[in-house]
């Protein structure tokens, strides 16, 4: 029973480490704030989550299993809020959203637009 709780838990640890690691890179290679934002939502959400359900197997039936939950219901709620007010600020001071068109004119192609 113990082997298969390993198993479990360095599976979500992996796959929390891999999203980690995707909004990372995203958050990098994303060309303006709300594609980066997005990324960063991977990080936030599926990343730390299942990391921390990967550690909540570990914890077992503990104390630190209740902290590890509360600290997982604290990111759900305060990522999307987070999110939310960081997109409204950069909103709010006139920062656009990319297009396809702002794109290929920043390559120096001709835009679909008249």
């Amino acid at each position: 029973m113990e082997m298969l709780a390993d198993i479990a838990s360095g599976a979500l640890l992996a796959a929390g480490s891999f999203f980690i690691l995707v909004g990372s890179l995203g958050m990098v290679r994303m060309p303006d704030i709300y594609t980066r934002m997005h990324a960063v939502s991977l990080v936030d959400t599926l990343g730390a989550g299942l990391f921390l359900a990967g550690l909540m197997i570990q914890g077992g039936m503990t104390l630190v299993t209740v902290k590890l939950l509360l600290m997982l219901v604290f990111l759900f709620f305060a990522g999307p809020t987070a999110s939310y007010a960081l997109a409204n600020a950069a909103w709010s001071q006139g920062v656009k959203p990319m297009t396809v068109d702002d794109a290929t004119a920043e390559k120096g192609g001709e835009s679909s637009n008249p």
